[in-house]
């Protein structure tokens, strides 16, 4: 190790306001929430984790690998994937050794000074590990020995961190096409971790996803009904979900390229899935298609009770040859313009006051907070705003959030934090990270005799705890 090394150390008051009055109060209000379970309603980590409670093989395949924010910013300054040891789009490898990936990482470590990724990072490093020299091209051998040895040992395997996280439940994301086996296999082991699914149907409802024919294909398989029939098509999301259900599911995700909605009489639904089945489809009618399938999914919702979410906004696969190269979530998806009170009109008007429904949406789009989102929310009571998501998912991008939308919808109409990751150590730094801005979003508001400071800290437990699990119905 390298002993000229900079020591690693995370200050207490860190995310904290710079005012000393507001820094006290702060840190009163995050004293009663640090200690709080972890309520992980919506994300992406692997099922398989905690169905085999396998450890997990290095540093590099556990911290590396799974995280496109690290590895988007390090493409940015001209290091191929294959370097870093991603997989490409058929599953193999360059046969980049993993120790070597993580050398090529630490060298560059400088790229992520002032980042949410270097405050994820120096938790999980310092917080899990107890490291306490920070990761250079000087440290990067004893960083990559000391995880890697770490995650031989019974402490670190993937259920002995869930617990030591403090998570209470946990939400993964899967496609209407996976056999939920993994989740079984958590059911029958009697392990008391909570790990539910959530049904994210794209590739059996976006006609330009790569994979629609194929997977449409399956869907029919899987459901025995007829999927090139619109009715059977139907049936089949119905025989899903309800299956997704009663493996824990209390929620549906839908990443769409807009927010659009649609409410098309029969007759005109039926003639345009024929249309999309048989591969005559125009771009527009793909997009149309993509609309009425929201406003059917809120159907569902409205019968099943499956809380519906929507992240639109993302231009996904911006980098073609990466996409051809490296396949899906990669790093290569860039934010766009997205219209919300003109799009959500459609499925508002049929199913937005209905008592049993919720809606959870997300944007990547911070023009529309204070302009539509916060109003949107403000007067539908089906309607909740997502947190700060993806490329605004930092310290600055909550504040805006807050201050933008807090006028209008309160913070009541929100749903507190999720941390939408594949990377699972970084959790709990995420949600600390959360936990720690809100507070400070309250010190401001208790600092400016704007709200009572035991009012504010029922709000904070509220967002770090109460809302998602209720938002959610965990």
């Amino acid at each position: 190790m390298n002993t000229a090394a900079k020591p690693l150390v995370l200050h207490e008051d860190r995310l904290f306001p710079s005012d000393p009055a507001q820094r006290a109060i702060a840190r009163r209000l995050y004293a009663q929430i640090a200690g709080l379970p972890i309520v992980s309603p919506h994300g992406h980590t692997d099922p398989s984790w905690w169905a085999d409670d396998a450890p997990f093989a290095n540093a590099t395949e556990l911290l590396l690998v799974p995280d496109h924010y690290i590895f988007r910013m390090l493409y940015s300054q001209g290091i191929p994937l294959d370097a870093l040891g991603i997989p490409r789009a058929d599953g193999s490898r360059a046969g980049v050794d993993p120790r070597e990936a993580w050398r090529v990482f630490a060298r560059n470590t400088h790229l992520f000074r002032g980042t949410p990724s270097s405050l994820w990072l120096d938790h999980v490093f310092a917080e899990v590990f107890g490291l306490g020299v920070r990761l250079d091209a000087g440290t990067a051998d004893h960083y990559y020995d000391t995880i890697t040895d770490a995650l031989k040992t019974a402490a670190f395997r993937p259920r002995a961190l869930f617990e030591r996280f403090g998570i209470e439940v946990i939400a993964t994301t899967e496609s209407p096409l996976d056999p939920l086996s993994h989740h079984q296999a958590i059911r029958d082991s009697g392990w008391s971790g909570r790990v539910v699914t959530a049904y994210r149907p794209d590739p059996v409802i976006d006609p330009e996803h790569e994979q629609f024919r194929p997977s449409l294909e399956r869907f029919g398989e899987l459901t025995g009904e007829n999927v090139y029939d619109w009715d059977g098509y139907l049936r089949a999301h119905q025989q899903r979900r309800a299956f997704f259900a009663a493996m824990g599911a209390t929620s549906t995700d839908h990443g769409h390229p807009t927010c659009a909605t649609a409410d098309l009489v029969p007759a005109q639904a039926r003639a345009l899935f024929t249309r999309i089945v048989a591969g005559k489809s125009l771009p527009e009618e793909a997009e149309l298609f993509r609309a009425q399938m929201l406003t059917e999914m809120a159907a569902m919702s409205v019968d099943d009770g499956l809380v519906m979410q929507i992240h639109p906004g993302s231009f996904r696969n911006h980098n073609r040859a990466l996409f051809d190269r490296h396949g899906r979530d990669k790093g290569a998806d860039i934010p766009m313009r997205t219209d919300y009170v003109r799009a959500l009109k459609p499925l508002l008007d049929r199913y937005g006051n209905e008592a049993g429904f919720r809606l959870i949406v997300f944007t990547l789009d911070e023009s529309t907070y204070a302009r539509e989102l916060a109003p949107l929310a403000g007067h539908w009571p089906c309607l909740f705003l997502g947190p700060a998501w993806w490329f605004h998912d930092s310290p600055e991008g909550m504040w805006r959030f807050r201050e933008q939308t807090l006028g209008t919808a309160g913070f009541y109409n929100t749903v507190g934090f999720n941390d939408d990751t594949r990377a699972f150590l970084s959790i709990p730094a995420r949600h600390d990270v959360a936990r720690r801005v809100d507070c400070a979003v309250l010190a401001k508001l208790v600092a400016e005799h704007r709200l009572d400071e035991d009012d504010a800290a029922e709000v904070a437990v509220d967002l770090a705890y109460r809302l998602p699990k209720q938002a959610y119905r965990l």
